[in-house]
């Protein structure tokens, strides 16, 4: 006698049921087994990635995180100007409305000219449309007439209706290699020009932020509960003990006012030397695709004493955040993690 075919509702249940037992699809860490200084943002149904390569900017777009790392590079600037030829680091592009009201991408970077690295500067590029991935043309050098010193990791925080540029500078000339590194904001009355001078914000004064020296460099913005939350590294990025840190202001605050930042006494991204992870620093956030996860995007080397090199690589986790509303990630390790909510991976 042949079976009986199984009610439809018994037949959805089970489907349901098999779907909920799959293990959720994964990504691997790190990304690349090169990429110091990671950038990443999901716009328009793709992840982009950037990161310091030392001669030009290049970007990688993907649907996956998890496919993000295969994915091509785009070289999107390359740049023959004596002043700012070369030691090109940190991209990072942000969307941002150009002075007639229209989307555009704005990249900042950081570079100088051959001779490695007292003249390092900050700079602009403007995309010709509603794309990251351009095509890019050179905007202007970001800086403060007041305090032109050496200028590097530039980000930008768009608050109430403002925006304002978050750097890494020193407090007056130095000589290369000198300390310290502090972090500075400044206004902007576009992308690409400063309103009035920098405002020190913080500097590295806490006994995380010295080893090998004293500094506090590539800061990055998330906002959540009317906070902003203010990442930032700190200790010589060749050092293993390299790590990130948070301060910590109200976005109804006045952001130019020292005060209105609280610098949390420890950092919360910290060396996992049994994950692989030696150094971890420099990041950015970004969204998960369908917006409801913060994620971090880092770079760390895979194993001890191997300074401020090729081998970083970039990693991603998710954020949790913690009973005092400070971000919490796990100890950073390689190998594979959930895809983040959405993917198109997932």
């Amino acid at each position: 006698m042949p079976a009986k075919p199984l009610p439809l509702l018994t037949l959805l249940f089970l489907m349901l049921m098999s779907a909920s037992s799959q293990p959720p699809k994964t990504f691997v860490n790190p990304l690349l087994p090169s990429g110091p200084d990671p950038f990443v943002t999901f716009f328009g149904g793709n992840y982009y990635l950037t990161y310091t390569t030392g001669a030009d900017v290049r970007v990688r777009k993907a649907r996956s995180l998890a496919t993000l790392g295969q994915a091509p590079e785009q070289v999107v600037w390359a740049d023959f100007e004596p002043e700012r030829c070369c030691h090109v680091w940190a991209p990072e592009f942000h969307r941002l409305k150009n002075p007639q009201g229209q989307y555009r991408w704005y990249l900042y970077y950081t570079a100088g000219p051959s001779e490695c690295c007292a003249q390092q500067r900050m700079h602009v590029l403007e995309s010709a449309a509603d794309d990251p991935m351009g095509p890019y043309s050179y905007k202007a050098r970001l800086f403060d007439a007041q305090n032109d010193f050496w200028a590097i990791d530039p980000t930008v925080l768009e608050n109430g209706g403002k925006l304002y540029v978050i750097y890494s500078g020193t407090p007056f000339d130095l000589m290369p290699g000198e300390k310290p590194q502090n972090l500075y904001i400044a206004p902007l009355s576009n992308p690409w020009t400063l309103s009035g001078p920098r405002v020190e914000i913080s500097i590295p004064d806490q006994p995380w932020e010295i080893y090998g020296a004293a500094v506090n460099e590539g800061p990055a913005v998330v906002k959540r509960n009317n906070k902003i939350y203010l990442a930032y590294s700190g200790s010589g990025c060749w050092t293993d003990n390299y790590a990130v840190g948070v301060l910590v202001a109200s976005q109804s605050a006045d952001l130019l006012q020292p005060k209105s930042w609280q610098k949390m006494p420890r950092p919360f991204l910290t060396r996992n030397d049994q994950g692989q992870a030696f150094g971890p620093g420099h990041n950015s956030f970004f969204k998960s695709p369908d917006g409801k996860e913060d994620w971090i995007m880092y770079h760390a080397n895979p194993g001890p004493d191997l300074g401020c090199k090729d081998q970083r690589s970039p990693r991603a986790q998710k954020i949790t955040w913690g009973p005092d509303g400070l971000p919490r990630v796990a100890p950073p390790s390689v190998g594979p993690s959930p895809l983040p909510s959405g993917d198109p991976g997932r």
